[in-house]
């Protein structure tokens, strides 16, 4: 006896008969005719023109509706009122099946997500019908970060972080027309998608450092600019998307602000420009690869030279000696180009660099929360082998993605149900 086979033989019987029960159902119930007429978006009446059947696709199987259908003689636009009360307006897609392919779609490949739906859940829905709901529900995601910016009063731990960071994400050549890179011959193979987190760090480990505190971690990303023109009148978008996730989790009114970054001058300028009074700090463990680096490049990757020259910058780090390292690389200088720009990223970020008062005050001084978020929310789904995106899909993916982790999945479910 073939246990398995039992098993799924039956489950597909099933879904027949539960796909049949329902529309018999739908189809019994004649509550959308309400009349001869209706009034149309446009303004004018509508009439009745019979009953339309259409295919469904459910988490049940497929099902054909009969829905009672109206037309506009004036606009020539027909619809049919119970598609909108069903939620199938404009889709194919039954809403716990287009739930089901939003979920798969962002968090693997759309190919895997058919299969996965196949396997688990008993339904086909072939590759290009998970990628075209999936990416546009992210769209729908999208919008429902714009508009969902209040943190409803909710309490603010102590001190709250805001870590800022970009990845860049395989494009498809034509979203690459123009624009500079790091390949052979000048052009470039990716965008890259900028994210920002917020997090709380409350509790300790068993050394009395500070400790991402659970689900306290949200995240926001998306391909698109970080800088504000000086004569523009209103902020860049990921300046706007940034003060966003801030407001949301009352980043102001926390009682200390912290932003953290791996160095780059945008991350500081966009700081300056929305969070002034917060406090800067370099993650230490990029600082600390930036002197690695260094090492490396004076002395040889495999040099026990370049191991103990490394070693000791990270002890002076660690004790706040800015002016040795800046001494020690400045006899560098000189003839290497990776300790002369090292330089500048040190004496540039002193301040920000400041390990052992950050420490005196508690704070964290590691973005490890940032570069988790860059791989979580963006690189593991985004950045496979063979994967090339453009910027409408790579963005709507990101907006699932960061909805999900951010566990605001359900409040975007409902958003969408009534908006």
């Amino acid at each position: 006896m073939d246990f398995e086979a039992i098993e799924m033989a039956t489950r597909s019987a099933a879904l027949r008969l539960a796909a049949s029960a329902v529309e018999a159902r739908l189809n019994a119930d004649l509550s959308d005719h309400v009349g001869p007429a209706l009034l149309c978006a446009c303004g004018e009446e509508a009439r009745y023109a019979g009953r339309r059947l259409r295919t469904v696709r459910t988490v049940l199987g497929e099902i054909r509706l009969e829905r009672a259908y109206y037309h506009c003689a004036h606009c020539e636009e027909g619809y049919c009122p119970r598609d909108r009360a069903l939620g199938i307006v404009g889709g194919a897609l039954s809403p716990a099946l287009l739930r089901m392919a939003g979920t798969v779609g962002s968090m693997v490949s759309f190919a895997e997500g058919s299969a996965l739906l196949r396997e688990l859940a008993g339904v086909e829905v072939p590759e290009k019908e998970v990628e075209r709901n999936a990416e546009k529900l992210g769209e729908r995601a999208a919008r429902f970060e714009q508009e969902s910016v209040s943190d409803e009063g909710r309490e603010v731990p102590g001190t709250l972080y805001l870590g800022m960071d970009g990845t860049g994400l395989p494009m498809r050549k034509e979203e690459l027309a123009g624009r500079a890179g790091k390949q052979a011959d000048g052009t470039s193979r990716t965008r890259e998608a900028k994210l920002c987190v917020v997090w709380s760090a409350e509790g300790r480990d068993d050394e009395g450092h500070p400790e991402r505190d659970e689900g306290s971690v949200t995240y926001t990303a998306a391909i698109e600019s970080v800088e504000t023109k000086a004569t523009a009148t209103e902020l860049a978008p990921f300046a706007q998307r940034v003060e966003r996730e801030a407001a949301r989790r009352g980043f102001n009114r926390a009682r200390r602000q912290v932003v953290m970054g791996d160095g780059a001058f945008w991350i500081w300028n966009l700081c300056a420009e929305l969070f002034p009074s917060a406090i800067q700090i370099v993650d230490r463990y990029h600082a600390k690869e930036h002197m690695s680096d260094v090492g490396k490049a004076i002395f040889g990757a495999t040099s026990d030279l370049a191991k103990a020259w490394t070693r000791q910058r990270w002890e002076e780090l660690d004790r706040g000696e800015i002016d040795l390292i800046l001494a020690a690389l400045g006899a560098h200088a000189t003839t290497n180009e990776e300790a002369r720009k090292c330089v500048g990223y040190v004496d540039a970020n002193r301040s920000r660099m400041d390990y052992p008062r950050f420490e005196k005050l508690e704070l964290s001084t590691g973005s490890g929360v940032v570069e988790a978020g860059c791989k979580t929310a963006a690189c593991v789904r985004l950045k496979r082998a063979g994967m090339h995106w453009t910027v409408r899909g790579a963005n709507a993916i990101l907006a699932l993605r960061c909805t999900r982790l951010s566990g605001r999945w359900e409040d975007f479910w409902e958003w969408r149900a009534t908006g």
